[in-house]
């Protein structure tokens, strides 16, 4: 929640209410293909798309958890992004099976009430902070100003 946006309630912080919620299904993609950074040459992205297919559950229909070959972040393994069809996607590395799926079951919930998926960093585990590769905006976002899509 962002501060700035909220109203005070008696003694508690008020949400506005999210008009822009992402539609669809979030889309969690996990690498298969990362391999520990340790130079081991472990491939470690199987279990990290275990561990997140587990935690997020496999028959609800609102998130789906899918395997991909490669996102391309292979410095920094395990490497997990997050999108919807009309909202932000995040990508994030440095993840590990025992931290990264209860921060990733946490920002998931997140992203499906915040406008767009746009999740406030406070509402992300450090984990995610710092395991942030890029934020990048939906496809219908204006390009003549930057503000959101109406």
């Amino acid at each position: 929640m962002d501060r700035d946006n909220a109203e005070l309630s008696g003694e508690l912080l008020v949400e506005p209410p999210r008009s822009h919620a992402p539609a669809g299904p979030v889309i969690v993609s996990v690498c298969i293909s990362c391999k520990a950074s340790d130079g081991s040459g472990v491939v470690v992205g199987p279990d990290m798309f275990e561990a997140v297919k587990a935690a997020l559950g496999d028959g609800e229909a609102a998130v789906m958890v899918r395997p991909v070959q490669c996102l391309s972040v292979c410095k920094r393994p395990a490497t997990v992004a997050v999108t919807s069809p009309d909202g932000y996607t995040f990508l994030f590395g440095d993840l590990q099976t025992d931290s990264g799926t209860d921060a990733l079951v946490s920002f998931v919930q997140s992203y499906r009430k915040s406008d767009y998926g746009l999740v406030p960093w406070r509402e992300r585990a450090e984990v995610l902070r710092k395991g942030m590769v890029a934020r990048v905006p939906p496809m219908r976002w204006s390009p003549d100003d930057g503000r959101a899509p109406k």
